[in-house]
């Protein structure tokens, strides 16, 4: 234990000391992989969105154990073990298994057997769920102890990733627009990307658009964080 807290506490001294989403990648390669980890998945979520998954931050190895690319939007928003950071508190490990035509997910106490196996990371922080990591592989260390080194290292990867990613752009930065505070008020709410969508006449695509604006804006990296900034502003109401 003592082993695995040191170089996980090392690590996320390099992953916040870290310049670049590269670096941050760097860094938790170099950690996971002595522990059977090969593929990893890092995005902020919402509890508000339609498939929770906000932004994809980083997404990297042989998901489908095929060799093929991931399809980020089929795969990440609609898979499973994503769906179940809503009812998980702390990091759970899953077990995919392939089938002829299907894919089983399973969360389990402790991965083994044939199949992928996973550990994934709800990040929570002062507003809720803010995102998570998934990391993946054949053969993983599934011991406590290489459980939460690697909660710390993916919960420092999150942060920095995101404080890297929220940077604005310079003429984006400002005052919010009518439609942008609109669509931000419905989802404070609890309504939906597709009912807000219906409301007014928009596409979904559009109305993320609009949020993503306003994140930009409001120099923020989640929707999550626009809302609260944005009553604290009177943008919109509490």
């Amino acid at each position: 234990m003592i082993m695995a807290a040191n170089d996980a506490f090392a690590a996320a001294l390099a992953i916040e000391g870290s310049k670049s989403l590269i670096a941050i990648q760097t860094a938790v390669r170099r950690f996971a992989e002595p522990l059977g980890y090969d593929r990893f998945i890092l995005f902020s979520a919402s509890t508000t969105l339609d498939g929770i998954v906000e932004q994809i931050y980083w997404v990297e190895g042989d998901w489908f154990g095929n060799g093929e690319t991931v399809d980020v939007t089929n795969y990440v928003r609609h898979c499973p073990v994503t769906h179940h950071i809503l009812k998980a508190n702390e990091p759970f490990f899953w077990t995919k298994v392939t089938g002829n035509r299907s894919e089983h997910y399973r969360i389990v106490r402790k991965p083994g057997g044939p199949g992928m196996h996973g550990l994934q990371v709800p990040i929570f922080g002062r507003l809720g769920l803010e995102g998570a990591i998934s990391a993946g592989g054949t053969d993983i260390d599934s011991s406590p102890e290489a459980r939460i080194a690697m909660s710390m290292v993916a919960t420092a990867a999150f942060f920095s990733a995101r404080q890297l990613l929220a940077a604005p752009k310079d003429d984006q930065q400002g005052s919010l627009t009518a439609r942008e505070r609109e669509v931000l008020a419905w989802t404070a709410v609890g309504w939906r990307h597709a009912d807000i969508a219906k409301t007014l006449g928009l596409s979904t695509r559009t109305v993320e658009n609009h949020l993503r604006n306003a994140r930009r804006r409001l120099s923020v990296a989640t929707t999550a964080e626009a809302i609260s900034v944005a009553m604290r502003n009177g943008d919109i109401e509490g």
